[in-house]
C-alpha cells in the first residue's frame, strides 16, 4: 500500500478509533519530572527501570489484568526509555515481567508456554486452539511471496487457509491453551541473537496476523506491520481472547472487524472481547498524540515505511 494513499491517510487520522482506552487527562496534569520512589531517578510519567508510575500517578492510571502471564525478554542494548515494554509492565504489574537477556528463567517445554516470534515453525494463534497446522507451511507461503533481500522470519501478511467457517469459529473454551507467552523486546536484527538461545528454541512459536504499527520509532528497512512490543502484546491477547470467546457486538475497530461476534446465549461462561486489554495502549496512545502535536505525521520517518513489502 502506498503510504500516501487515501486509505493510508484515513488509517493514520484515527488509529485508535473504537479502542476502549481510559482517559489520559491525568497525564496532562504533570508539568515536571519527579524522582522514582524506588531508584530515585528523574522520570516523567513512570520509571522505565523499576516499572512503577511516578508518585503523583499512583492509583490514578488504569491497570490491566491479563488472562495469561507475559515475560518480555529485553536485549541489553535496547534503550529503556525508548522501549514500549515498560508500558506493559507498568499497566499490568501483576502479569508482566521484564528480563534483560541473558537473564531469564528456564521454561518448561510442556506446550503451555509459547514464544511470539515469526520463526519458520511458527503457527497461528488459532492453531493453538485446533492443534492442527495448515496444509501449507507458513515458511513455504512466505518464501513464495518474499522479494529478494527479505528474510523469511517476519510477521504474517495474510491468513493462510482462509476458510470462512474456520477463521470465524469461536471455540468457547473454559481454559486457554497456554499459560504464558514470551516476547522479545529489541530491534529486529538484535532479536535474532536472542531467538537462537536454546532456552527459547525448544518452545513452540506463534505468529500474529497483520496489523499496521503506529509506533513513532523508526526502524530502517522494516514495513509498517512490524509492531512495537506493547502493540504486539495487545494484538496477541486480542487474538487469543477472540478465538476463545469471540468479541462483543459493541466492539469495533479496524483490526478486529473480521473477528467473530459472540452471539450464543448457551455459552454463558464466555466473556466476549470488549476492550479488556485496550488500556495496555494507555501510554502509547497518549505519547502518539503528544508527538503529533509537535510533528506532522507525514514528516516522521516511521510512518513513511511501506505498508506492504
Amino acid at each position: 500500500m502506498n503510504p500516501k494513499s487515501l486509505e493510508a491517510r484515513n488509517r493514520n487520522d484515527t488509529p485508535f478509533e473504537g479502542l476502549k482506552i481510559s482517559n489520559s487527562d491525568v497525564l496532562n496534569d504533570l508539568n515536571n519530572r519527579s524522582l522514582c520512589s524506588r531508584c530515585g531517578k528523574s522520570r516523567m510519567y513512570f520509571c522505565y527501570t523499576c516499572f512503577v508510575p511516578v508518585a503523583q500517578l499512583e492509583g490514578r492510571i488504569p491497570l490491566c489484568t491479563l488472562p495469561i502471564k507475559v515475560d518480555i525478554i529485553k536485549h541489553r542494548r535496547e534503550i529503556d526509555g525508548k522501549s514500549t515494554a515498560a508500558h506493559a509492565a507498568v499497566l499490568a504489574p501483576g502479569d508482566v515481567n521484564v528480563y534483560t537477556y541473558p537473564d531469564m528463567p528456564e521454561y518448561a517445554n510442556d506446550g503451555r508456554t509459547v514464544l511470539l516470534y515469526p520463526g519458520t515453525e511458527a503457527c497461528t494463534v488459532r492453531e493453538l486452539f485446533t492443534g492442527k497446522r495448515d496444509s501449507q507451511k507458513y515458511t513455504e507461503n512466505r518464501l513464495a511471496e518474499l522479494p529478494s533481500g527479505y528474510n523469511v522470519g517476519t510477521l504474517m501478511t495474510k491468513v493462510y487457509n482462509n476458510d470462512s467457517h474456520t477463521s470465524r469459529e469461536i471455540y468457547h473454551v473454559k481454559k486457554l491453551p497456554i499459560d504464558r507467552i514470551l516476547l522479545i523486546d529489541s530491534t529486529w536484527n538484535q532479536s535474532k541473537g536472542i531467538f537462537c538461545d536454546e532456552r527459547l528454541q525448544k518452545l513452540p512459536k506463534i505468529v500474529l496476523q497483520k496489523r499496521i504499527s503506529q509506533f513513532w520509532r523508526h526502524q530502517k528497512g522494516s514495513p509498517r506491520w512490524y509492531l512495537s512490543t506493547v502493540e504486539a502484546l495487545h494484538q496477541v491477547l486480542l487474538e487469543i481472547h477472540v478465538c476463545a470467546w469471540g468479541r462483543s457486538e459493541n466492539y469495533n475497530t479496524e483490526f478486529s472487524i473480521d473477528f467473530p461476534i459472540h452471539t450464543e446465549d448457551k455459552h454463558t461462561f464466555c466473556e466476549p472481547y470488549n476492550g479488556q486489554y485496550d488500556d495496555l495502549l494507555y501510554f502509547f496512545k497518549y505519547m502518539y498524540e503528544k508527538l503529533h502535536t509537535l510533528y506532522k505525521h507525514e514528516n516522521m520517518l516511521a510512518y513513511k515505511r511501506p505498508m506492504e513489502i
